[in-house]
């Protein structure tokens, strides 16, 4: 045991949104949430997020680690982030993955990558910040590279390396996924079925690109970016969750016409990668 933990964990890209069919599929992005858990003799458990937020979900997690190992005592448990809040990049699954591995780090204790992953759907739900539980974009922020799951029964189907730039079109504007309008989303699960055939095919461009025109038309998003990124030659683009970022897979010259497209908006344009080692314990 250390009287501090440290963890890393990534944000993630959509490939397919879950919310319809409960089946999903998402990629690990080279931006990174960080969590520090220090131990404390309190009986209570509290957190902060850098640049503000409700701490909920981070003390839940911490929380439900004590309760796994019955360890006894209070912690404070702070979190800092590289991915942008709120615009569908998975910075609840990624800080729910970091705040669990830094809590383990904390106490001497360790778990499977996939378990902690599950102890963090546990948390985001006891917290009320998913629909679906999201275990798809927690496996992805968790294991790194491409992951192919099943929602309802919380399975892993599928694990892929893949090199590939992600460009990310982040708008001045944040939408959360809580508030996602479920109803719309599964009208438009025949066509997501589609999508998710050709993820589990192996053809995730083409599979995010279907996935993306699907949920900009049910929840009402401008498919513009998306347009713009195939003008500029890429394959893979979409909206990435039920929110306002847009995620783009590119490779070389494909990458720089992105970004000089998606420049043209409000809102941040943001260069990084496929991250294919996932979460780390540690600073």
């Amino acid at each position: 045991m250390t009287s501090t933990g440290y963890a890393t964990a990534l944000g993630a890209g959509t490939i397919i949104n879950a919310i319809a069919t409960w089946k999903g599929s998402a990629f690990g992005i080279d931006l990174k949430t960080s969590a520090e858990v220090r131990l404390s003799n309190s009986d209570g458990i509290s957190g902060t997020i850098e640049g503000g937020g409700n701490p909920e979900l981070i003390e839940r997690c911490v929380q439900l680690v004590f309760d796994k190992f019955a360890h006894q005592g209070g912690a404070t448990v702070s979190t800092s982030s590289e991915v942008p809040i709120a615009s569908g990049l998975k910075s609840s699954s990624a800080a729910a993955n970091a705040s669990v591995l830094a809590a383990l780090d904390a106490i001497g204790e360790s778990m499977k990558p996939l378990d902690v992953a599950l102890l963090g759907v546990q948390a985001a739900k006891d917290a009320g910040v998913t629909i679906t539980g999201a275990f798809d974009d927690a496996a992805a922020s968790m294991l790194g590279g491409v992951v192919v799951t099943d929602n309802r029964e919380l399975s892993l189907i599928s694990r892929d390396v893949i090199e590939s730039e992600v460009i990310i079109y982040a708008p001045n504007k944040k939408a959360y996924s809580s508030k996602t309008d479920v109803t719309r989303s599964r009208l438009v699960a025949p066509w997501v079925d589609m999508a998710y055939e050709l993820c589990i095919e192996g053809n995730y461009e083409k599979a995010m690109t279907l996935n993306g025109f699907l949920y900009c038309s049910a929840l009402g998003f401008d498919t513009e970016p998306m347009l713009m990124a195939l003008e500029a030659g890429v394959d893979g683009t979409s909206l990435s969750g039920t929110r306002p970022a847009y995620t783009a897979l590119a490779h070389g010259e494909g990458a720089d016409r992105v970004v000089d497209a998606w420049s043209a908006f409000d809102g941040r344009v943001i260069r990084t990668k496929v991250n294919n080692n996932g979460a780390q314990i540690g600073r």
